[in-house]
């Protein structure tokens, strides 16, 4: 009765014990962070709790294990499981404290701070080291998984042996995902495109919406996702207009007849800018930049605080510009022209002709009898 009862003993007090530490420690972290508010890393801690609890688990049962007398012909094989268990929440563990002192400096920064490119910047870092420092502890977690058998300690030594022409037929094989990786590893640290950015790529608009170390995803305007190895912005020109300063500059273009009224066009565009909210106040203009026989080209420009208020800007001046021509001078939008104009040209034409004779005053024709 005793050695049954010993095995149930052992693993009621380690749970026991878990639950026990990991209330204790979540108490204690919601009483820190209750009175540092400004700091979210012991809000964030808090999601350690769980792994913690399977690490001090595991733990207890590695180490207790024996003297309880579990299945004595099966000992060896659950403490292997034990051992691979607490090397996996402790990876885990490791890997939730991490993503937790990661937000939280982001947090911290992004709420002081009032430049948003440099928010942008320490955001996409952030994201990749944390991807690259989990990617690292998983590899090194089931690496030391591996290790625990001994059939793989052999294997593992003839490995490290050999590590240097393996290394150059995995180099060799994997060139395209490689060159990824530092790829991304250049986008994080040289800034050349950030999380959020509005970018221009393969004459798609859109929002870099995330970035790994292999590929990044941009969402356009219609909620498409366009998803590009990291490469591609490493070896091609794209257009990034939120780089540095996000004002921008738009124009609109008409073709319009050559009658138009451009000065009260001009005043016009003053108007509509006035009243539109996108408008930050810095430009405007409107001018004729080019002519042809039949049509004049027009271009109106104006200034907004970013890419997305300049195409609500751009649609606005369009749409009401079009309507006031249409409206109060709808001569002004261009025709095209049947036949030939009445006016005081023809008459000068006219004027410079010989009259022509009126049938009346010719005499019979040449078959006339």
């Amino acid at each position: 009765m005793d050695g049954a009862l010993r095995p149930v003993l052992v693993v009621s007090v380690a749970v026991a014990f878990s639950l026990i530490a990991g209330w204790v420690v979540d108490r204690s972290l919601r009483r820190v962070d209750a009175r540092h508010p400004e700091t979210p890393l012991w809000h964030l801690l808090r999601r350690c709790g769980i792994p913690l609890q399977v690490v001090i688990l595991s733990a207890i049962l590695r180490g207790g294990y024996r003297s309880a007398h579990f299945a004595d012909a099966h000992a060896a094989d659950i403490g292997q499981v034990l051992v691979l268990v607490l090397i996996g929440a402790s990876a885990w563990l490791v890997i939730r404290v991490a993503a937790a002192v990661i937000d939280s400096s982001y947090a911290r920064y992004a709420a002081i701070s009032h430049d948003v490119p440099k928010i942008r910047r320490l955001r996409t870092q952030l994201t990749l080291i944390q991807r690259v420092f989990t990617a690292v502890v998983m590899v090194i977690a089931v690496a030391s998984m591996l290790f625990t058998f001994p059939a793989m300690r052999t294997v593992g030594a003839s490995v490290l042996a050999s590590a240097g022409i393996i290394g150059i037929v995995a180099g060799v094989a994997a060139q395209s995902t490689l060159a990824n990786l530092f790829a991304g590893l250049q986008i994080a640290f040289g800034d050349m495109v950030r999380i959020g950015d509005t970018v221009v790529v393969e004459g798609e608009w859109g929002v870099v919406e995330e970035i790994t170390l292999t590929f990044l995803s941009v969402r356009t305007w219609d909620e498409r996702r366009i998803t590009m190895p990291v490469s591609y912005f490493t070896s091609k020109p794209f257009e990034n207009w939120s780089r540095g300063d996000p004002r921008m500059t738009g124009t609109v273009f008409f073709h319009l007849d050559h009658s138009t009224p451009v000065d009260a066009m001009r005043k016009r565009l003053l108007e509509i800018l006035e009243q539109a909210d996108e408008w930050d106040r810095r430009a405007w203009g409107l001018v004729v930049i080019d002519t042809t026989p039949t049509t004049i080209q027009i271009r109106a420009l104006a200034t907004a605080k970013n890419a997305d208020d300049i195409f609500n800007l751009r649609c606005i001046v369009r749409e009401q510009l079009i309507d006031w021509l249409r409206c109060e001078h709808p001569y002004a939008l261009p025709r095209i022209n049947t036949a030939a104009a009445p006016g005081r040209r023809d008459e000068g034409q006219d004027r410079g002709r010989a009259p022509m004779p009126d049938s009346k005053d010719l005499g019979p024709g040449p078959g006339a009898r």
